[in-house]
């Protein structure tokens, strides 16, 4: 019994010793790797190596030619992706007055500056939340062994919130240009030098194309004839706000837009969502839905409000570049489209007021609405806000102003007359109706004929003053998503019974006066 127990002594001795010889030698083979690897810049800071979901301002290069060393395609990407964190990494050291990867992405010499100002914004306690929405590089120099750049970036868009005492003192829109000098590192391109040019350098003007849908005064004009909008706010009866998801149907689709034609109806408001689309990486297969539903509107001769950004609610300067790239997207595959009257930038945006803070959401709105003119000079922009107090918002930035009205009926007319007199440009109603829900959630609401005499009372109202309306909506839904409308029953109900068609396909007799 003694001899087996020393044996297995022996056994186990052996077996440990050769267990711990294996567990040595892995450890050493990876320690070696990782030191013949080297460290990624990006694992340190825990950042990701590319700039999408990060920053992505727009950048377009101008002129490349170099008489030492043509600029090959993949390290033109490589400074410009360094670059771009290069801007990503200092906005967020001002921001919190962190030094934290600057040494990664500027030399020696250049992050001195950028160290000096942290250290007197941390000792003034003051921060900076800034972005670049635009950057036009031009090459000057690449050197011949390929290990050191010279560009000029061109108008150079900056946007700025400068916070004394975690306090906003001031925000400042700015374009400027910049002579960068970027060294090649480690295999990373650095700032080596950076400097603000005196003035900016203008781009030639873009020709002005051909509109179909402008305003004069107060009017709209459709190919320089007066239009009065007769709209309907669509989503298909089976996939309400899931318009372009798996039950996407072009002759369901085609078969609604009959409908409204035939009802003497001219427009339909729809809508992307932010999310759904891809955010900044927008998906490829829902535009192509969304440009079949665009290409049935111009067949069936209804003009289009196409409302952005539906269930979007960040508005941080962090994040600008990201909706920036995903309104580009989508709004220059469409530029050239006549059947969409507008861009409706945001469905009700003062309804973040509150949670997000007025001045974020207008400073966001601010700044993308020249963007969207820029990336398409043929249609119109609007902003779709959910009262008559707050529609004169931005309106010198907008071509027509927007509202929704859900209150009294009694009220309306009066709101709206003192809306008219309160802007100089055209005024449509982008919303409105009434629920003819009065079931177990809702005892004392309209039922159908209530909201029959509802909507005869507004087309009434809408015929005597020629005003422009597009209501909510065509069809009652059997199921409204809970991120629309919350879980409660008694608003999740209400919300599904807005239509003129009920579920089942029926005109509801709100469906006589559904226009004048």
């Amino acid at each position: 019994m003694q001899v087996n127990n020393k044996n297995i002594y022996k056994v186990l001795l052996i077996s440990s010793f050769v267990g711990l010889n294996i567990a040595l030698l892995f450890g050493l083979s990876t320690i070696l790797g990782y030191l013949n690897t080297g460290a990624e810049r990006t694992s340190m800071l825990h950042l990701e190596r590319e700039t999408l979901n990060t920053y992505l301002p727009k950048v377009i290069w101008g002129n490349l030619e170099n008489p030492g060393r043509v600029m090959e395609e993949q390290t033109l990407a490589e400074i410009q992706n360094d670059y771009l964190f290069s801007w990503h990494i200092k906005n967020n050291a001002l921001k919190t007055n962190t030094k934290e990867g600057i040494a990664d992405f500027y030399t020696d010499s250049s992050r001195v500056a950028l160290y000096n100002i942290i250290d007197y914004n941390k000792k003034q306690k003051t921060s900076v939340e800034g972005t670049t929405l635009t950057h036009h590089p031009e090459l000057e120099f690449y050197s011949a062994d390929g290990q050191l750049v010279v560009f000029t970036d061109k108008n150079v868009v900056e946007y700025q919130k400068v916070f004394k005492n975690k306090k906003l003192i001031t925000t400042v829109k700015d374009t400027a240009t910049y002579k960068v000098l970027m060294l090649l590192e480690d295999g990373f391109w650095r700032i080596r030098h950076i400097k603000r040019m005196d003035k900016a350098v203008m781009h030639d003007s873009i020709a002005q194309p051909k509109k179909v849908y402008t305003t004069h005064g107060k009017q709209l004009l459709k190919n320089g004839n007066p239009f009065t909008i007769k709209g309907v706010n669509y989503y298909p009866k089976n996939s309400p706000w899931d318009m372009y998801g798996d039950k996407f149907n072009t002759d369901t689709i085609a078969n609604d837009f009959d409908i409204i034609r035939n009802a003497g109806l001219n427009t339909i408001r729809i809508f992307v969502p932010y999310e759904d689309f891809g955010k900044a990486d927008v998906i490829p297969e829902k535009v192509e839905k969304l440009k079949k539903v665009l290409d049935l509107a111009e067949t069936k001769q209804l003009a289009v409000v196409v409302t952005l950004f539906d269930f979007y609610g960040d508005y941080s300067i962090n994040n600008w570049t990201l909706t920036h790239r995903h309104a580009e997207k989508i709004i220059t595959a469409f530029k050239d489209y006549p059947a969409i009257l507008a861009w409706d930038i945001k469905n009700e945006p003062d309804l973040d007021f509150e949670s997000r803070g007025q001045e974020r959401v207008t400073a966001w709105l601010e700044n993308i609405i020249p963007l969207v003119k820029q990336w398409d000079a043929n249609h119109l922009v609007t902003i779709g806000w959910s009262n008559t107090d707050d529609a004169t918002e931005l309106s010198n930035l907008v071509d027509f102003v927007s509202y929704h009205y859900y209150q009294d009926i009694k009220h309306f007319a009066a709101k709206q007359n003192t809306l008219q007199k309160a802007t100089k440009k055209p005024v449509v109603l982008q919303e409105f109706g009434v629920s003819s829900y009065n079931g177990f959630w809702n005892w004392f609401g309209n039922d159908e004929d209530d909201q029959a005499e509802y909507h005869k009372k507004m087309q009434a109202i809408f015929k005597e003053k020629q005003l422009a309306f597009i209501s909510w909506t065509l069809y009652d839904f059997a199921t409204v998503p809970s991120n629309v409308v919350g879980k409660k029953p008694w608003v999740r109900n209400k919300q599904k019974a807005f239509g003129f068609i009920d579920v089942g396909g029926n005109k509801k007799p709100s469906y006589l006066h559904i226009t004048y």
